[in-house]
């Protein structure tokens, strides 16, 4: 396909089905609720920007779930993360591709990815746990760039690196994934703020404002 265009990898957002490990940590429903509100952030951030076509990536193809409208939809092929990454990539010339659940990510990453592949055959955003947050491909990308990656694992952004040897690659910024009730207190801004304080600011379900009563006697507010 012509032009450049992001692929947001996404699951659908059912209890139980989303950030298990964080789960573990601070319950599945609250897990939930931080991966919807992050999946509705990144999509704000990007999904509209006209530098590029934003299409979403989804597993499981079927069932109930609310996507946006405005957004392309495909489906993700079976096989392993490499494998569906490969196969969601292969028809776009110039291609960038992002999970959903990394907090932080904003329309200049992507810029600065498709900016970066103007000059670099591949472009990563690496992520601390040594993992990456962000991979793109130009026209001549390596044939087998995912092959034999060690996934979930502090090795897969040197792996990937290996499989693009002897090409140009371009690295962005480093960000901090969420995984574990610990990534969400880091995140929270404070790093001595215990998991569950942390989960208390950041998955609490916004409380609505009440207007109360003009007591009597009291002047109207101005306009």
């Amino acid at each position: 396909m012509r032009g450049d265009t992001l692929l947001v990898f996404a699951r659908a957002p059912r209890l139980g089905a989303v950030k298990r490990r964080l789960a573990k940590g601070i319950g599945a429903m609250a897990a939930l609720r931080f991966y919807r509100g992050q999946l509705a952030a990144l999509l704000a951030a990007v999904g509209r920007d006209r530098r590029w076509r934003t299409e979403l990536v989804v597993t499981p193809a079927r069932g109930a779930a609310r996507w946006p409208a405005h957004l392309a939809r495909s489906a993700q092929a079976k096989g392993d993360l490499g494998q569906r990454m490969q196969r969601a990539m292969a028809p776009h010339r110039r291609v960038v591709l992002v999970g959903s659940d990394i907090p932080g990510i904003a329309a200049s990453d992507i810029a600065a990815a498709f900016a970066a592949l103007g000059r670099a055959q591949a472009v990563f955003g690496p992520a601390e746990d040594g993992g990456y947050w962000l991979v793109g491909f130009g026209p001549r990308r390596p044939p087998k760039p995912f092959a034999a990656v060690r996934w979930s694992s502090d090795q897969a952004l040197a792996d990937t690196l290996a499989n693009c040897h002897g090409r140009p690659v371009a690295l962005l910024r480093t960000l901090r994934d969420v995984d574990t009730a610990e990534d969400l207190a880091w995140l929270d801004g404070d790093r001595a703020v215990t998991p569950p304080a942390a989960l208390a600011r950041l998955t609490a379900t916004p409380k609505r404002r009440v207007k109360r009563p003009q007591r009597p006697g009291r002047k109207p507010p101005r306009p």
